[in-house]
């Protein structure tokens, strides 16, 4: 547990699902409270925990749930929103085949796709809702909608945990939530 709140095991963990190209800007130890990540994935078959692309596949949508607090690792690159998990752990998943999509975008699948790394990265363009309330004892409720209706309910802490490993959490935490247009909490 005390590994969580270390700056190093951070970056280390959102740099994993960093986009070519970008480079982290800002990252924190928060709390999920909710997480609801939706995704449609075009020329594929679902595997036990992977999307297999095939070009005889069918277009899957899926949704990723999660209901229950877990620690996360929250980023910001200069064009993406990026969570990662502190440590493993379960998601409740529910997948449709060969439905029509209504205008949904599809993300073809080139190569295998695990499920754990669906949901990890989303454009800053893509968010449509930021709604940020005071929580208790300096924390900050931070909920997120995305255009293709994924959503996460967050609480991003006043303190980056106790024993100084992550000494740049509050500047981290301001530069997040300025970035998501909430930075005068």
């Amino acid at each position: 547990m005390p590994d969580i709140f270390d700056e190093m095991n951070m970056r280390q963990a959102l740099d994993a699902h960093i986009p070519n190209g970008e480079t982290l800007l800002a990252g924190i130890h928060a709390i999920s409270k909710e997480i609801d990540i939706k995704g449609t994935f075009g020329r594929c078959i679902l595997a036990e925990d992977r999307l297999i692309p095939n070009p005889n596949g069918r277009i899957i949508s899926l949704t990723k749930k999660k209901h229950s607090a877990d620690d996360i690792y929250l980023g910001i690159t200069q064009s993406f929103l990026v969570i990662a998990q502190c440590e493993r752990s379960s998601y409740f998943y529910e997948f449709d085949d060969g439905i029509i999509t209504n205008g949904t975008d599809i993300q073809e699948v080139s190569s295998e796709l695990l499920l754990a790394d669906i949901g990890t990265c989303f454009p800053l363009s893509h968010i449509q809702d930021c709604e940020m309330k005071k929580g208790w004892m300096g924390s900050v409720k931070c909920s997120i909608t995305m255009e293709n209706g994924s959503h996460f309910k967050l609480l991003l802490p006043k303190l980056g945990g106790l024993g100084g490993g992550m000494p740049h959490h509050k500047e981290y935490r301001q530069a997040i939530m300025d970035t998501l247009g909430e930075g005068s909490l």
